[in-house]
């Protein structure tokens, strides 16, 4: 098949066929695919978009530069959120690589997004990188005022599974002095993290 061939089989309505076109194009790329899979990135086609997302997941480290560059510099936000969504797939599917330190920069920057769609995505993907993010996510939880985040974050440390996340979810499910919607959900965060962290043990 050709490449253009491929990248069309991304739209196709059969997951299957996507799912294959995706591990070919993965498979075959040169020095255009990432960059073509990222003008993807805009798509108003969601099937088609999220295609790119997940071949971008498949190259794995490789993307994350350029994965990085449209997070921060993109003008349009289904690109940035997109983008977001790429880096924590790279991490789920190569959980044995260290992630990059160029995408946890570029994903504790995008935090600060203006857009709610991006910065949410970004502390989820945050969640996939495992204790790598730790640190990441709690200066974010402690320098950010803007309270969707912080629930986001919250949520994300649960994710993370790192005995240290019970500590700050512990403090902070405890002070009376942050706002209650996110003390609750430190307290739900926190239950959810035992699982997690007893999952992990057995």
């Amino acid at each position: 098949m050709t490449t253009d061939s491929l990248f069309d089989r991304l739209k196709h309505p059969n997951p299957h066929l996507r799912e294959q076109a995706m591990l070919e194009i993965a498979e075959s790329r040169d020095e255009n695919t990432i960059s073509r899979l990222i003008s993807i990135l805009d798509e108003q086609d969601t099937t088609y978009r999220r295609a790119a997302v997940k071949t971008l997941g498949v190259i794995g480290v490789d993307a994350v530069p350029s994965v990085v560059e449209s997070l921060l510099h993109s003008d349009n936000v289904t690109v940035r959120g997109s983008a977001a969504k790429a880096l924590a797939q790279i991490a789920v599917n190569y959980p044995n690589i260290p992630f990059p330190d160029a995408g946890l920069q570029g994903l504790k920057a995008a935090i600060n997004d203006p857009n709610p769609v991006v910065h949410i995505a970004s502390v989820m993907a945050l969640g996939q990188m495992g204790s790598a993010a730790f640190d990441i996510l709690l200066e974010s939880l402690k320098t950010t005022d803007n309270v969707a985040v912080q629930v986001a974050i919250v949520n994300a440390l649960a994710s993370v599974g790192d005995p240290k996340c019970t500590e700050v979810l512990t403090t902070f499910a405890n002070d009376e002095s942050v706002d209650s919607y996110v003390r609750e959900s430190a307290t739900s965060a926190l239950s959810r993290l035992d699982l997690v962290i007893n999952y992990n043990r057995s």
